[in-house]
């Protein structure tokens, strides 16, 4: 952290953390609420799981104008609001006491986590310099550790504290990190970085079929991501550990598998920093769809392998996406490409929702 590219890089990393924690809080913290608010929220695990449709749809729409909104306000302010709205929605989720309510706050929790992928990534990509592969696969890491988390913090949260406190936590932690982001000095990472080798020129056409990959990859991946972070928790339950007593262990499960997917991202960022990105990308393509298939019919121990695999394969293609817009698109443009490229993925985040 001697470096302000090295304190920006960290800054960002830590917004990734949080950005896939709040998102999946709900998913872990349904289970305990059933059982222990059913006079707030219901008996039932769909309707309470499908109050979290807006904080996906605003999430996905929102990082759409986030290009613009970037070149008016600048970045800095931006990922300030991320941390301190992002923080300020999850305590009022901590605080609500009707669906309605819980339903507005998590709205409002993806509206400011819609910040993070389009700045974040391209903020992160600029301070990298030279490794970008490298960068960009330590911190689908952390954002994988994000989404490992999720499930064991807010089940061990929920069993001791109440779900309440499952998102009051990380509230707290998102607007500490928020007030400590306010005190670090403005850094622009192109211009700290002085005169570089300019940006080659890739034939248009070769730029075309990189964005109709991104994009394509994007709306695929981004229902499957979605809807299978959801949905670990409660196959987990089903499958291994149905009783009530056990939501720590569900939670450790969860945490087990999505570690799997962490562990690859940081090693495809290795890897494509040596090798081409089709020869990375196509392995984890071809395997995703056979192990999916195998696991909604699995049962027993035989899940964790298998729901281990998808994790790697969904999670590794994200990093290799990444870096595709870090190559192909000059820095001027990439947020833009970014917020295109995060909501056509996250619309399937909408999907995932109401579908689980």
């Amino acid at each position: 952290f001697r470096t302000p590219a090295a304190r920006q890089i960290a800054f960002i990393n830590t917004a990734h953390v949080i950005t896939h924690y709040c998102l999946l809080i709900l998913a872990t913290a349904v289970l305990g609420m059933v059982t222990n608010a059913p006079a707030d929220f219901g008996h039932d695990y769909g309707p309470i799981l499908a109050l979290g449709t807006g904080m996906f749809v605003l999430y996905g729409l929102g990082a759409l104008p986030m290009g613009w909104l970037s070149q008016r306000l600048g970045r800095k302010p931006l990922v300030a609001a991320f941390f301190l709205g992002g923080g300020t929605g999850m305590v009022l989720a901590g605080l609500a006491n009707s669906p309605l309510l819980l339903g507005l706050a998590l709205a409002l929790m993806g509206a400011f986590a819609a910040i993070y992928h389009p700045v974040g990534t391209a903020m992160l990509v600029e301070a990298a310099g030279e490794r970008v592969g490298r960068t960009v696969g330590v911190n689908g890491v952390f954002g994988n550790l994000g989404v490992a988390l999720a499930p064991v913090l807010t089940a061990l949260i929920t069993a001791r504290l109440g779900w309440q406190w499952a998102f009051l936590l990380p509230g707290l932690f998102s607007l500490l990190v928020g007030l400590l982001w306010l005190r670090e000095p403005m850094f622009d990472a192109l211009k700290a970085a002085g005169p570089r080798a300019a940006f080659p020129t890739i034939p248009p056409e070769v730029v075309r079929r990189a964005i109709i990959v991104l994009m394509a990859t994007a709306a695929t991946s981004g229902l499957v991501f979605n809807a299978y972070t959801l949905v670990l928790p409660k196959l987990m339950q089903e499958r291994l550990a149905n009783s009530p007593s056990l939501l720590p262990v569900v939670g450790l499960l969860a945490f087990l598998v999505t570690l799997c997917g962490g562990l690859t991202q940081f090693t495809v960022g290795r890897l494509i920093d040596r090798h081409t990105l089709k020869a990375v990308f196509m392995p984890l393509a071809i395997i995703l769809a056979p192990c999916l298939a195998l696991l909604a019919f699995a049962q027993g121990f035989l899940v964790l392998p298998l729901a281990a695999l998808v994790a790697a394969a969904v999670f590794g293609q994200v990093t290799v996406s990444e870096t595709l817009t870090a190559r192909y698109i000059a820095p001027p443009l990439r947020v833009q490409l970014y917020s295109i490229r995060f909501t056509v993925g996250f619309l399937g985040a909408a999907a995932a929702s109401p579908l689980v």
